[in-house]
Formats: C-alpha cells, structure tokens, sequence
C-alpha cells in the first residue's frame, strides 16, 4: 500500500499536468489526409517529449508521425517483461477544444453544476448519476462551450504523474516501462503508425472512464462508406427522370433497423451509428459504423447492408451505389482470455487503492485492441472521466490520484513477482 506522501504527491502532480494539458486543443480531424490529422496535437506532443526528458526517462523520442516514445529502466535487481503505459493526446472532433478553461467546483455540494460561459448549461445527478459517489469532493469540468478533455489527457497526466513519483521515491518498484502517447485514437488511426518494436512484452491503456473500470473486452467494429450517385433533373421536367442522390440517401438511412441504433441499444447490444451524412440531388455520402462484440453478428449486418443496396437500386431505376467497408479492430477479448494475468494484476492494482473493481466490456474503441493484436496484451484501465466528448464532461479530482496509484501498483506487482499464476508465453 503507498503511504499518504505518495498518495498526496501523485494527486498534486496529476492534477496540474492534467490542468495543464486539456487548455492545448488536440481535437482530431476525420477529414484531415495529414498524421497526425491536427497541428495542436504536436503541441502536446512537444510538451510531453520535454517533459519526459526532464523527469529523467531514456530513449524519449517524438516521431514524425506525432508518436511520442520512452523508456524507465527497471528498478535495481528487478527483471521480467517490459510494460508499456499508452494514453492518446487527441481529443474528440465533435466538440470544440479551443479555450478549454478547466473549472474545479470544490466540495461538490450535490445539487446541479453549472457553466461560467454557458449560462442554460447545466450538470444534474440524473444525466450523470456517477456525481452521487463523489458529493464532498472536488469535480473538475470545463467553463462551457468546450468539451474538457479528459479523454484522454487524465489517462496523459496520471502516466507522467507515476513517472515522476517512480523518479521521485527511489524506493517504488517497477519493471522497464516503455511510454507511448498516441495520436487520432478518437477517429480509429491510434495504432495506425506506430513502432511495435518500441513497446513491451504486455500493456495498459489508461482510457477508461469511471474510477475502478477494467476493461478487457471490446467492440468488433467496421466501417462503411456508401456513395449514392444520382441524377439531377430541373425539378420543373423531374417526373420519372431525376434521381434525386440526396434525398434515396436519407431514405437508405431510414430504412436500417431503429433498435440497432448506439441511442437504442446497451450493454452488449450491437448497433448500425451514422456519423456522417452529406450530399445533393447528384450525389450523396453517408458513413456507417458497425458494432458488435461478435465478428458473426457484424458480419450479418453487413450483408444487410449490401442486401439493401441491392433493393434500392431495383427501386431507383439509374441509382447507383459504390460501396467501401473498411474492417477497423477486433475484440480484444480473443487474446486477452489467452493471457489472463495482464488483468488479474490490474484488478489486484485496483483493489490495493481502496477502489472497487468494475469489469465491463467497452461499447467503443482502445488502442488496447490493436496493440493486442500486435502481440502485446493490453487490457483498459480507467481515466476517469465521464459524460465523455461532450460539453457536460467531468471527472473527480480523486479520479486523478487514483488512476496514477494503480499504475504505480500494477507497476509493483509486476516487479515484485508477487503475481498471480503469469503465463510469460506471448502469442
């Protein structure tokens, strides 16, 4: 157990890096052709490169494609595998980043929060109901008209505040940890360049939401792009001649299944989520994600997809419809199960700081997915932040110290080769 110096240490330390960091706008760009996709996203990254040399790691490197890298060697006499943390520096497109001012509503009273800058904004136990555990404490949520950022610059700020402390009580011990901030995790492109060979044998996402999360199962996902092409006709001369792209999209959207809709469905429950839909009488696009957390079902999904453009184009007579689906990640369950004492430790980590452990699968995506399918099991472990991308985002300052003390625990077990039953065979 960490004694109350360290706890206060790791509380100061990720709660000023992390006001530090949600005030730089890292929003992600879905249409941008660049890596990373935003030019605020290298201003976090040089920031954490700088600071990473001053606490003292090695190898500290920021790549041209907006990854920043490095390494803590191993405490004295301590070997076995090397564990990597990873936390993304981009922050969602849907919601502004720009002039995130981070407010801290002290000894949160329970009733309603409210905005500086957005008068009607307001924050209520039924939207969140989280915000009952935490009546007495400090919550942090942006000014208004900004989303706060705390996915993930929380899971940024407890990584560096472990990083720190390790640097800082001599006596903490840990394996070699290899450190990874990712760009455009927020539009699927997390792991899309990075350097496996700098990673280690297993790792640890910090970007979960609620204190106490562990996560080792998540959404199977594609994606689909659908190309209506049309023909405008003058509307004056249109009957049975124009085919109108726009509007046979809007129709096409309509006619998926209501109840497998991300607004209508939970827990494990998959879904078809429109994220984008644009066009004119000439020509139309819509985006589609598919969720499930089996491949089959997703699979069926899709050839109803396909199955439905077939029947529209027999409808419009001259549509025509290009069809793009892209396969993004897998359930990282299918080789977390296989290495089951990456998330035992995590569990036990939690459990070491007084925080009841949450096991539930993620209805999105982690970085986790990808780098386990690369051969590095990485199950999620919480951040901390809830009411996630949207203005209304919050943590509890506690989240903070909390996440930063089950890294320096998972840390512990691992170098302290206390574990429960590890299987060191790596697929």
């Amino acid at each position: 157990m960490l004694n109350q110096s360290i706890k206060a240490f790791l509380l100061n330390e990720a709660k000023k890096r992390f006001l530090r960091y949600v005030k730089i706008d890292t929003r992600s760009d879905p249409e941008s052709k660049k890596y990373p996709s935003s030019d605020g996203q290298w201003n976090l990254a040089r920031m954490l490169k700088k600071e990473l040399d001053q606490i003292g790691l090695i190898h500290v490197e920021l790549d041209p494609y907006g990854y920043v890298y490095a390494t803590l060697p191993a405490s004295r006499s301590v070997s076995g595998p090397k564990i990597t943390f990873c936390a993304h520096i981009d922050t969602s497109p849907s919601v502004s980043g720009t002039n995130v001012s981070p407010t801290i509503h002290k000894k949160y009273g329970g009733g309603l929060i409210s905005f500086a800058d957005e008068k009607n904004l307001t924050l209520s136990q039924e939207e969140s109901p989280e915000l009952l555990k935490f009546v007495g404490g400090n919550i942090i949520t942006a000014s208004g008209g900004t989303l706060l950022g705390a996915d993930d610059k929380a899971g940024i700020a407890e990584i560096m505040a472990s990083l720190a402390a390790f640097q800082k009580f001599r006596d903490l011990s840990h394996p070699e940890l290899r450190i990874v901030f990712t760009p455009d995790e927020e539009i699927g492109k997390g792991t899309e360049k990075i350097n496996r060979e700098k990673l280690g044998d297993y790792g640890y996402t910090v970007d979960g939401g609620e204190i106490g999360e562990l996560e080792d199962e998540c959404f199977d996902a594609f994606e689909a792009e659908l190309v209506f092409r049309g023909l405008n006709v003058h509307p004056g001369d249109a009957k049975n001649k124009m085919v109108n792209a726009g509007a046979i999209a809007a129709r096409f959207v309509v006619a998926l299944p209501e109840f497998e809709t991300p607004e209508r469905t939970e827990k494990k429950e998959g879904f078809f989520h429109l994220t984008a839909i644009k066009g004119d009488e000439s020509l139309a696009r819509i985006r589609i994600l598919i969720r499930d957390f089996e491949r089959k079902n997703n699979r069926k999904r899709i050839e109803l997809l396909k199955k439905l453009i077939r029947v529209f184009e027999l409808r419009y007579w001259g549509l025509r419809v290009e069809t793009e689906i892209k396969d993004q990640y897998k359930n990282m369950k299918k080789i977390l199960e296989k290495h089951p004492e990456a998330v035992r430790i995590a569990e036990q980590a939690i459990q070491m700081a007084d925080v009841e452990v949450i096991r539930k699968a993620v209805r999105g995506g982690t970085d986790g997915s990808r780098l386990s399918f690369m051969g590095m099991p990485t199950p999620n472990i919480f951040a901390g932040g809830l009411m996630l991308h949207c203005e209304k985002e919050w943590i509890p300052e506690i989240a903070l110290q909390k996440g930063a003390e089950v890294i320096v625990n998972i840390c512990g077990l691992w170098a302290g080769g206390n574990l429960p039953r590890l299987d060191h065979r790596l697929n």
